[in-house]
């Protein structure tokens, strides 16, 4: 019974997961800047890593790429 409560909530999280990574995925494609190695790596690291690389991201570059660029 126990099985039954846990498994859409292991669903959920999972989903919410993967749905975070391509997000930060495609976020970091089309908003990184194009100079340097900057946009490369970032996506490398999120791809290979999945959702702990989109956190990652998120708490390590994104809100520097918007103080700077506005994006």
């Amino acid at each position: 019974m126990l099985k039954l409560i846990f498994i859409p909530i292991w669903f959920s999280v999972v989903t919410g997961l993967i749905v975070l990574w391509i997000w930060t995925l495609i976020n970091c494609i089309k908003n990184e800047p194009t100079e340097g190695n900057e946009r490369i790596v970032w996506v490398v690291v999120i791809a290979a890593t999945h959702w702990i690389g989109a956190i990652i991201y998120l708490i390590a570059r994104r809100p520097h790429r918007k103080a700077l660029l506005g994006h």
